[in-house]
């Protein structure tokens, strides 16, 4: 399976419309891969609290359908990355989309661990609820977003539900590049799964972002990983390396906690 990820610099003064024709255009010039994933909230910028409400969009609105177009021109699978979804209810969620190489759409997650704290996302938009796996040719995805990656009970449950390839996109500050590197390996080694995590170049809202999209493999080792500006990263996986994995060290089999709680531990 060959994955390219689109590590796309967010330019505070490139008209989002111009923003979303230039990354269909990058799509569309991966025709050879199988897999094409974007980072975090790409039409705004992940720090860019302000434009949220500005800038959401109905889940069927214009990079939705942007994006279907794309994936169906380049006959890939497309992970869209994130963007601010409004809901009819007028909530606001951070919502990836995931589109088949025919354009229709396959899955959608709403980010469930929203980052800020006190404010920013995690007061401007509405938490999900459902953990999110796709079946593709030769492996199962499992959905999560950014700030999601520091969370590892929901790439156990995301396992628990099939997921061989756990992807990431993501707003990752500069600040804190050393964690993405850090946790990005460590939920694919605890979770015998390939990780691919894609962030964007460039400055949200006065916040230098950490590029170095990454791409690990079951046993943690680090395939290929993007530098600091905008670029494409390409890596071929074996999707069967996780069932051997899985097999060879099994791991995974000794869970307790997490399960059933044998007697002796209720």
């Amino acid at each position: 399976m060959r994955a390219s990820l689109i590590q796309i610099a967010v330019d505070e003064d490139e008209p989002v419309d111009s923003r979303r024709r230039r990354v269909a255009a990058l799509v569309r010039e991966q025709s050879g891969a199988d897999l094409v994933v974007l980072p975090e909230l790409w039409t705004t910028g992940a720090f860019a609290f302000e434009e949220f409400g500005r800038a959401a969009e109905p889940l069927e609105g214009p990079t939705y359908e942007a994006m279907a177009k794309a994936a169906s021109d380049a006959g890939v699978w497309l992970h869209a990355g994130s963007l601010p979804e409004r809901d009819p209810d007028g909530t606001l969620y951070n919502t990836s989309l995931l589109f088949s190489p025919s354009g229709e759409p396959a899955a959608a997650y709403r980010k469930i661990h929203r980052f800020g704290f006190d404010k920013g996302e995690a007061v401007l938009m509405g938490a999900g609820r459902d953990l999110v796996t796709a079946r593709l040719p030769g492996t199962t995805l499992g959905l999560a977003t950014c700030y999601d990656l520091r969370f590892p009970e929901l790439f156990r449950g995301l396992v628990d539900a099939g997921a061989e390839t756990l992807v990431i996109p993501a707003g990752w500050p500069e600040r804190r590049r050393a964690h993405w590197t850090l946790l990005a390996r460590a939920r694919a080694v605890e979770n015998q799964a390939f990780v691919l995590a894609c962030g964007t170049a460039g400055t949200h809202a006065g916040v230098p972002q950490a590029g170095h999209s990454i791409v690990v493999d079951p046993w943690g080792e680090v395939l290929a990983e993007a530098g600091p500006g905008e670029e494409v990263l390409t890596v071929d996986l074996d999707p069967a390396k996780v069932g051997a994995t899985r097999e060879q060290f099994p791991a995974l089999k000794d869970r307790v906690l997490g399960l059933e709680a044998p007697r002796s531990l209720r």
